[in-house]
């Protein structure tokens, strides 16, 4: 009868203190082995508190609650000190509990010697919630303010040796066997000397050989952004800046959708798709491209479509995923605007075809390779289905098409040459072949060879300089990212560099190594940015690189000389090849990086303690000395940044009015290990090249296992570093964010996360909550002239504009699926007009869409 009296209150005593104990045993037996692992003491504390509390609770005894309460309390007082006040830190080691005290607290009616009421109780746990919730939006709120980017200036006595400009002649940077460098690029047979890095700038070496023709006799003509945005960067000079100032602070408010155009191009089964294209407008026509190589005309004022192109691009072509960046527009200054082709775009397909077609009615070029069609694969050799598998559109340079491709990563060290190819814009001829393997032949390979294979390539975007007739190329690293035992020196010269090539003759002007021996898939993503940057001694022409590790590397474009003061500081040593890691890595040192701290145990995080405790666990587990820790075998290491950190292909956009650069970039760790050959075999992972291929074993792109064939390991992959249950990532938020630098004063205007939780949340679930969290993020922005700065990118679906110089957001719109494309923006009847693809991106698991949609202001307020 007592029971029964105790209703609810009596059953629930029990219910919640199973659910406890079934917290507290794996909390307990966790915190016990992190101990072991020389972490907290916090979770073997807690797990015994909440197993006591547990036990008496079970029992109905009061002093369960009190157990729980001291328990509580030494919570609260751990997570401050730990985490201070830091909203989302405080989430995964506050929230849990205190839902736990407020149901600890609706049992004291039913436990012997309760003196509070049912009503008291529920106002206690009432007030808990409000308390603690409204503390952690309120730190959330404040930390999202501002935040401060790492210092970029080292220690006096982390000083090595200062940045180096690397022309074709020069030594290799510290990166080769032995931690020798090799003295000659161009001859791999050269001897390796003994010398440390040099301590001054090596003069830059111009080509004697072939020298450019003058300028004069160069057929182009260079297109500027405006009223027309004639290439993926806005120009290839990759600003990404627009004049237009019609869309201003003040109205952009009033944005609406003006039309909408899909291209019907969806995944029919499970095919990996992320469209990211930025489209072009030149005159009244936009030119866009889908995931599977469409090509479409649309009249840029309406969406009215003219013609589309239909390459037939065969579904097993796609590589890392279905995406066409962009295409390339040009006029052809010699012919009759009449003629067929007079102004023409030209795409890559996945299936590794240069295409051109004429712009009034979508016809191929019959002058331009055969029939239209360029075969990319000629000289490529044997290759599979979506290996050599071209993603980005040609860079166009005077009238040079310069051409690389994505090899996909992880598959075996044979893998397709990185070669850089030269094609007339008129006639598909190839003019120039940049093979590092073979340094004295231009050509195609001699009968029955091949393109070096596994050399570095470059799968992003190029830029160019009309003027100095010279293309910024940013390299990848060679075939198999997590080592390089067998890598050539060209290869350790020209991995992960900035190389610009002479673009009538494709020799190496000059080149800059970012990353030396890169065993860490740290390619250069983003496409470098052309602009006059302030020094003491007045503009210089320059290039900005943007990198993985959020560092920005600011280069003379003519000479290769760095404008900012990059050091080579010591680097972690170790790993599985001890001997041939470099000694040092290069700084940015007085210019802002974006770059964060190195992570800690308390960095960990998750929805709940047990997911931090998981994190922890594996933290202490695994390998981690800060950036460029090395791959290991005998346990995992932490990659931070990871391979999707820092800037990516979005790149950079800079006012050169204002001489302010803003650009978004992500913070995110990976969790790796390298896998014995024996072990994959037995695995049963192949390469893509293997007859017996299988993507489901796990040697795809997107595999957490790739096989790295022909090496001694293969590379186990936890991009993101997510916890396996609820598929939340362990490094606590943000995970990407958006800052702008002062190129004069070189100051963070601002930096602060960016991206909301919206479709964010445990199990995929989204949250709906619209607080800004730091998502990650691909894709970039453009700047106009008044000052707004439109992106998508984020995981949570919204296109936004923000203030380019306070970092506010003026103005949002949600997307139909994923915008992880790099927006663009001109003027068509009297309007200016801001287009984004929503196309999604499978890998950041963003909805999959074909959309263009169209924003401009109300025509009243437009004219």
């Amino acid at each position: 009868m007592a029971q029964a009296n105790h209703g609810f209150g009596y059953w629930g005593a029990i219910a919640l203190a199973v659910l406890m104990a079934l917290f507290g045993v794996p909390i307990f037996v966790g915190g016990i082995y992190l101990i072991m692992l020389g972490g907290s003491w916090y979770y073997a504390l807690a797990g015994l508190g909440l197993l006591a509390s547990a036990y008496y609770l079970f029992r109905h005894a009061m002093v369960g609650v009190w157990f729980y309460l001291v328990t509580y309390g030494g919570t609260v007082i751990w997570a401050l000190w730990e985490a201070g006040l830091d909203g989302w830190a405080q989430v995964p080691r506050l929230v849990a509990p205190t839902v736990i005290l407020v149901l600890v607290l609706l049992t004291i009616p039913a436990l012997r010697g309760g003196v509070v009421t049912s009503r008291r109780a529920l106002g206690a746990g009432a007030a808990a919630i409000v308390v603690v919730g409204a503390s952690l939006l309120a730190l959330s709120s404040v930390r999202e303010g501002t935040v401060v980017a790492q210092d970029a200036t080292a220690p006096a006595d982390e000083a090595v040796a200062p940045g180096r400009t690397q022309s074709d002649s020069d030594t290799v940077s510290p990166a080769a066997s032995d931690n020798a460098e090799p003295t000659d690029p161009a001859d791999p047979t050269a001897p390796a000397s003994n010398a440390e890095p040099v301590d001054e700038l090596t003069p830059v070496e111009t080509p004697a050989e072939t020298p450019a023709p003058a300028v004069e006799t160069i057929a182009y003509t260079t297109l500027e952004a405006g009223v027309d945005w004639p290439a993926y960067g806005g120009t290839h000079r990759a600003t990404r800046y627009s004049p237009l100032d019609q869309i201003t602070l003040d109205n952009v408010g009033e944005l609406e959708k003006i039309w909408e155009f899909r291209t019907g191009d969806l995944p029919e089964n499970d095919e990996p798709f992320g469209n990211q294209n930025t489209p072009i407008k030149v005159g009244d026509r936009l030119y866009l491209c889908s995931a599977l190589n469409m090509i479409s005309a649309l009249d840029a004022a309406t969406g009215a479509e003219f013609w589309t192109h239909d390459p037939q691009t065969p579904v097993d072509a796609i590589g890392y995923n279905a995406s066409c960046r962009g295409l390339i527009y040009f006029e052809d200054p010699n012919a009759t605007k009449t003629d067929l082709c007079a102004s023409r775009v030209v795409h890559l397909t996945h299936d590794a075809r240069m295409i051109a077609l004429d712009t009034e009615t979508g016809q191929a070029c019959d002058d331009f390779g055969s029939g239209g069609t360029v075969n990319l694969l000629e000289g490529i050799g044997d290759t599979a289905p979506g290996f050599y598998a071209p993603t980005s559109p040609p860079t166009l340079v005077r009238d040079v098409l310069v051409v690389g491709s994505q090899v996909s990563d992880g598959q075996t060290r044979e893998a397709p040459s990185g070669v850089i190819r030269g094609y007339n814009v008129v006639t598909g001829e190839l003019e120039w072949a940049w093979d590092m393997g073979r340094p004295a032949e231009t050509g195609l390979p001699p009968e029955n060879e091949v393109y070096t294979p596994g050399t570095p390539n470059m799968w992003t975007i190029a830029s160019g300089d009309d003027d100095l007739g010279l293309v910024y190329m940013p390299m990848g690293n060679s075939a198999v990212d997590y080592w390089g035992g067998d890598r050539s020196e060209v290869e350790n010269t020209y991995s992960t560099a900035i190389v610009a090539l002479d673009v009538e003759t494709g020799d190496v002007a000059w080149h800059y190594q970012t990353v030396h021996y890169d065993v860490w898939d740290y390619d250069l993503g983003g496409q470098g940015t052309l602009v006059d940057f302030p020094t003491s001694d007045g503009p210089v022409p320059a290039i900005i690189m943007p990198s993985k590790q959020a560092q920005f590397y600011i280069l003379n474009r003519e000479t290769g000389e760095p404008l900012v003061n990059i050091e080579e500081r010591p680097a972690p040593q170790g790993g599985v090849e001890p001997e041939r890691l470099s000694p040092t890595q290069p700084y940015v040192t007085d210019f802002p990086n974006l770059l964060k701290p190195d992570l800690t145990e308390a960095d960990m995080w998750g929805t709940t303690p047990l997911d931090q405790l998981w994190c922890r666990i594996q933290f202490r587990q695994a390998s981690y000395e800060g950036v460029y820790t090395p791959p290991t075998v005998d346990q995992p290491w932490i990659q931070f940044p990871g391979y999707n950190g820092g800037v990516d292909w979005g790149g950079v956009a800079v006012d050169p009015e204002k001489n302010i650069m803003i650009t978004n970039y992500n913070n995110m760790p990976n969790y790796n290990q390298l896998v014995p050959r024996e072990e994959v075999d037995e695995l049963g992972v192949l390469p893509i090249t293997d007859p017996n291929y299988d993507a489901d074993a796990g040697g795809g792109s997107h595999g957490s296992l790739s096989p790295q064939a022909e090496t001694p390991y293969g590379i186990r992959v936890n991009a993101g570093w997510r916890v396996p249950f609820t598929g939340m990532l362990c490094k606590q938020p943000p995970y990407g964010g958006i800052a702008a630098i002062d190129l004069e004063t070189r100051e963070v205007l601002w930096d602060r996360p960016f991206g909301s939780a919206r479709k964010n949340g445990p199990f995929g679930i989204p949250s709906m909550l619209p607080i800004d969290i730091g998502t990650p993020n691909n894709g970039g922005g453009f700047v106009t002239a008044s000052g707004l700065f439109f992106i998508g990118a984020a995981t949570d679906d919204i296109f936004r504009a923000i203030d380019l110089e306070t970092g506010e957001e003026v103005w949002q719109v949600a997307l139909p699926a994923g915008g992880q494309a790099t927006p663009m923006t001109y003027e068509a009847q009297g309007r200016q007009i801001v287009v984004i693809n929503a196309g999604g991106h499978d890998f950041m698991e963003t909805p999959i869409g074909d959309y263009f949609i169209a924003y401009a202001l109300p025509e009243d307020l437009a004219r």
